[in-house]
Order: structure tokens, then sequence, then C-alpha cells
């Protein structure tokens, strides 16, 4: 039985045309894909919704990964951090999209569409979704855990 990763995938307007590119590569690479919009790169949107809305599928188990693409790749990683057991991480190379995954663990990946070309942005991300996340840091990542726990106890 071949178990298929599901990628959940998000973006503002000003990131569309780059998340409608890497859903291609997904799809190309045999990831099944939950697009959660938005649909168009004209009508304006607010980041804030579709970052927490990865962040909610991924957390919630709908999804195992999520990748998540505004302008510059920076609030939708904020917003998609607010949801308690996401990682989101921006990432604008190669390097930094294999440490993303290896070193912080990260389960979502945040690029921005006017920032990135075609080809870095694509080779950055199969790089995150071929890195494996490493062991030694997950002491690391247990405290960002904790985090998660008290600010969710403080009602923050």
């Amino acid at each position: 039985m071949v178990v298929v990763m599901r990628i959940a995938m998000g973006s503002d307007h000003a990131g569309y045309d780059l998340k409608t590119l890497l859903k291609a590569s997904l799809l190309g690479w045999g990831y099944d894909v939950l697009d959660l919009g938005t649909d168009s790169a004209t009508e304006p949107v607010d980041y804030p919704d579709f970052g927490a809305a990865v962040g909610r599928a991924v957390v919630s188990g709908e999804a195992e990964l999520g990748v998540a693409c505004c302008g510059s790749g920076i609030g939708i990683a904020i917003a998609a951090n607010k949801i308690p057991g996401i990682r989101a991480a921006v990432v604008h190379d190669v390097t930094s999209g294999h440490l993303a995954r290896e070193h912080n663990h990260a389960n979502v990946l945040c690029m921005g569409g006017r920032l990135m070309g075609p080809v870095v942005a694509i080779e950055s991300m199969e790089a995150w979704l071929n890195a494996t996340p490493q062991p030694r840091h997950q002491g690391r990542i247990e405290k960002l855990h904790k985090l998660d726990e008290v600010l969710a106890s403080e009602g923050k």
C-alpha cells in the first residue's frame, strides 16, 4: 500500500502565482494537495486567514505538512505560527529550506511570491521536503512545544 503525503497550501493574492507553481510541482511529484485558497492573484485577500488555515490543517492532521505564500512569506508565516504546534519557517533558498526542516522541524514552509524566482522556490521546497528532521534537535523542539502549552494555558 502506497501512502501519499498530503500537503496543505494557502496564499494571499500576492502569493497566488507562487502557490500555483509550487502546487503543480507537488502534484507532479505525487503528493496530495489540499488547496485552501485563495483562487486569484487580482482579488485582494488577507494573508492571516490563509496562514491560519494552513496551520490548522497541519495541526488537525488533515495534512502532514503545509506550504504558504504571500508577498514576502513573512506575514503568512506569522499567521501560521499563531496556531499552537506550528513551526512555520520563511525560506529564501535551498539551504534555508533544508535547515528549516532538518534543524527546526518546520511543518509549514513559507515563501514570498514577490521575492523568489520560480526555480529557487521549487528547489527550496524540494530541499525542505527531502530533509529529515534530526533527532539531535528534539530537545529544542520540545521547548517550543512547552511555549505553546504555556501560552495556551495563559489564554494568549
